[in-house]
């Protein structure tokens, strides 16, 4: 028997745990003196997509609004993390390129729930 939450059906909270699994492994790439900096930071900026979404569905529309707003921040942050992973050539261009794409995706379809909200509050 599984126990499955609401927010778990949410196409955009499973890509989101699909772009977390992804960054675990690219920042593994990253350099031993990193662990403490650019890699804990990417992971962490990472989860935090997943995590704010879980916790603000199920809210009220403002409330998820506002966690939605949360997590296009960390969703930002990412970008920032992956532009300097490729600037310290901890990455490929083409990596870099690959994670912005996730995140565009990721951003198109919570922008797309925060649109839906407003239109139905």
């Amino acid at each position: 028997m599984e126990i499955i939450f609401n927010f778990e059906k949410l196409n955009v909270y499973q890509k989101s745990l699909d772009f977390v699994d992804e960054i675990y492994v690219l920042v593994k790439k990253f350099p031993k003196e990193e662990l403490y900096g650019l890699s804990s930071q990417y992971k962490r900026a990472a989860l935090s997509i997943s995590l704010n979404i879980g916790e603000g569905q199920g809210s009220s529309d403002a409330q998820f609004n506002r966690y939605l707003n949360i997590t296009l921040d960390s969703l930002k942050e990412c970008v920032v993390c992956s532009t300097v992973a490729r600037r310290q050539n901890y990455i490929s261009e083409q990596e870099d390129y690959q994670s912005r794409e996730k995140l565009q995706e990721l951003a198109k379809m919570i922008q797309g729930i925060k649109k839906f909200i407003k239109n139905n509050s």
